[in-house]
């Protein structure tokens, strides 16, 4: 869990109910600087988190579940809203076998007939995808057997949870490091695993992962 993303997370619950975060933070009965963007450093720099009790008002206040905003600071950009939302038959495949041919077009979207399917929430992107995921490399956000969604149409920036393919037809969940024009780094979030570095035009396609079911 990354400072930035629980701030993140507060501010899309702010942005959700068309709220500013200081509007939140009235309505949440707490000081309405409390979610300021000058309260999230300290002087000399070092990171403040806000405090479990301000963050149960803030649910209580929205009416957001601690599995909403856990979806947030996992990345999501809008609330998942689970209770009561639609749910679809979403294409799935091992992260594994996603490396062998056949299972994606040139455009890095599920195709040919070697899927199956997961009921899982419906998202607004049709080309939207399940993956397994496989091994340890990040841990302790996604373990071996957790779900993700991931969209082909969400944008990509860095910081994002991603599902990367390169031209060896490796596909891999990661984090989006760094990019720029020429290179593209990508981290696991388990500390063992290696920061891996590729050519730009090494990557075939890289996508979002908006959704995690664990």
């Amino acid at each position: 869990m990354r400072h930035d993303d629980v701030w993140r997370a507060i501010d899309t619950l702010a942005a959700e109910r068309g709220l500013s975060p200081s509007g939140l933070a009235r309505k949440a009965g707490l000081d309405p600087t409390s979610f300021n963007i000058s309260k999230r450093r300290a002087h000399d720099g070092r990171s403040r988190w806000p405090s479990t009790e301000s963050l149960a008002k803030v649910l209580d206040a929205t009416g957001a579940g601690l599995d909403d905003f856990t979806a947030l600071v996992l990345g999501a950009r809008a609330l998942p809203e689970t209770r009561g939302r639609a749910r679809t038959r979403i294409p799935l495949i091992g992260l594994a076998q996603a490396g062998t041919s056949g299972f994606f077009d040139d455009g890095g979207y599920p195709a040919g007939a070697g899927w199956d399917e997961v009921d899982l929430p419906s998202t607004a992107d049709p080309n939207a995808y399940a993956l397994s995921i496989a091994g340890d490399s990040m841990e302790p956000v996604f373990r071996h057997g957790d779900t993700v969604i991931v969209s082909p149409a969400a944008p990509v920036r860095v910081g994002d949870r991603v599902v990367a393919r390169n031209l060896e037809g490796e596909v891999m969940a990661k984090l989006l490091n760094r990019r720029t024009a020429t290179r593209i780094e990508l981290a696991s979030l388990n500390p063992v695993f290696p920061l891996r570095s590729f050519a730009a035009t090494e990557i075939t396609w890289l996508h979002r992962i908006i959704w995690a079911s664990q």
